[in-house]
């Protein structure tokens, strides 16, 4: 995928997703059963891990392996992850979903919410930080241990002016008629693909703030930390790193669990008009994940929930008093490259010398800020019968086929747009026998033409068949491609 101009709108993170979620194990024409073992390279959010194992059968066992391009977004999937698998009785199943939106699809949330944050990343942190607590037993569902991490970044920017700086240099001269800039997008661009279940007022307004999902009553004006990301620019010969929102401002977060449904009620139209919104449908597709995760861990999810749950009520005997960690980065300092990563020696721009500048701006205004303190209380997670996640380092996928532990290993290989260019002929050693590769395609970058998306489709076939692969027969499926292991 390129890394110009055309593809600004989608950043240089990928914070969520552009499809929708799958059940990796159904894409192909034979479901593989018993043991299955799935790698996703770059999927950026845990929505095929939650879609695949709420699909699983009861005696099917899943081991999925993760790799990402960034620290930031290993930590992100693992605060998601958490938060799903909190247990009903800290965190009832209406409630969890509500959150989990939040954290998911905001910029800026509920004080609530981040309470819920900092509550999740400061144990996350604990879990996985060498200097704390050594003793602590992993948890059987997330293996962290082939990763290194450190403490976070001081002092994070304010997000909403970060997200308003990336809108500003995304639109350029068209600023000022911005509301008719996000309208073309939605009507000409995300309706004609089929997404008429985003509602106009709820897209221009993520648009305009970077809030997806308002589900209570409340003031969304606190900064989601779970969002932010360095990004290194050249700056009057420098290396600079500019910490803010560098995520998608374009296609949504509506993509990944609000445009398809099971339920046809939810789809229902009148008038030629939706009825239900992405919203609507995010929170149904969600809450029945997070059903069959109780499930699966041996919970009655639908008897436990406590719907009108608030995260501030949760049990006080889970408090304690604590500095809060809210973000993981690399264990050596330094900023790990990825595919879209800006730290070309390249002159520098006028967009960077801005960027860098409306940075330093922000960042004073937060430096005079006071500290705060927050509250945590000891998560517990469920255990989920058969499941498993590794997350693998960011330079893993050139090496898997040099190590015998991987070897033919995996039953299903998911690969975003962002990383289909690292995919070569190596990957045979790490497939087993009639593998299934599902690959991410262009449909929701907006920012693309039709005849690049064509272009890029064509490419990830070529991909495909240059790693040993062969197009499955009869695919529906335009936001993906599946790919079937060749024959020797």
């Amino acid at each position: 995928m390129s890394t110009g101009q055309t593809v600004e709108g989608a950043g240089c993170i990928t914070w969520w997703g552009f499809g929708p979620a799958r059940d990796l194990l159904g894409a192909g024409a034979v479901r593989p059963e018993g043991e299955v073992n799935v790698l996703l390279v770059g999927s950026g959010d845990p929505r095929h891990i939650l879609k695949t194992i709420a699909s699983l059968r009861e005696a099917d066992t899943l081991h999925v392996w993760v790799i990402e391009n960034s620290m930031e977004v290993v930590a992100r999937q693992l605060l998601l992850l958490c938060l799903s698998l909190t247990t009903p009785e800290i965190m009832g199943i209406h409630e969890k979903t509500e959150v989990f939106l939040e954290l998911f699809g905001n910029v800026d949330i509920r004080c609530q919410t981040e309470e819920t944050l900092k509550h999740v990343a400061t144990q996350l942190s604990h879990a996985v930080t060498d200097a704390l607590d050594t003793h602590t037993e992993a948890h059987p569902c997330l293996d962290t241990s082939l990763l290194k991490w450190q403490h976070p970044p001081s002092s994070p920017a304010s997000v909403f002016k970060a997200w308003d700086a990336r809108v500003r240099q995304h639109l350029g001269t068209r600023y000022d008629s911005r509301k008719g800039c996000f309208d073309w997008d939605l009507t000409m661009k995300l309706h004609q693909k089929g997404c008429g279940v985003i509602h106009r007022q709820q897209y221009i307004k993520w648009r305009e703030r970077g809030v997806a999902f308002e589900m209570r009553e409340g003031l969304y004006q606190t900064a989601n930390q779970s969002l932010l990301s360095t990004r290194v620019f050249n700056h009057r010969g420098d290396r600079v790193g500019v910490r803010g929102y560098w995520g998608d401002i374009v296609s949504s977060p509506y993509l990944s669990f609000g445009i398809e449904t099971e339920n046809k009620d939810l789809l229902e139209t009148q008038n030629k008009q939706h009825v239900k919104t992405a919203q609507d449908i995010s929170v149904a597709n969600v809450q029945m994940l997070f059903e069959s995760l109780s499930a699966r861990g041996g919970y009655r999810a639908p008897q436990m929930v406590n719907k009108g749950e608030d995260s501030q009520n949760i049990s006080n005997s889970h408090m304690a008093e604590t500095q809060p960690q809210s973000d993981l980065s690399t264990s050596d300092g330094t900023e790990q490259p990825h595919q879209n990563q800006n730290s070309t020696d390249s002159q520098t721009t006028e967009e960077e010398t801005q960027a860098v500048k409306t940075a330093c701006e922000i960042q004073a205004e937060v430096n005079m800020q006071p500290k705060t303190h927050h509250r945590t209380f000891q998560l517990e997670l469920m255990k989920l019968s058969g499941v498993s996640v590794s997350f693998l380092p960011l330079d893993s996928l050139s090496k898997l086929p040099l190590k015998t532990r991987y070897s033919h290993l995996f039953n299903t290989i998911y690969c975003s747009a962002s990383m289909v260019h690292q995919l070569d002929s190596s990957l045979k050693e790490i497939a087993a026998p009639d593998a299934l590769l599902v690959v991410e395609l262009a449909k929701y970058l907006l920012d693309l033409s039709k005849e690049q998306e064509g272009a890029f489709a064509v490419k990830v076939v070529e991909i495909a068949k240059g790693a040993g692969f062969m197009p499955v027969l009869n695919q529906n499926d335009a936001a993906y491609a599946a790919f079937t292991l060749q024959k020797n």
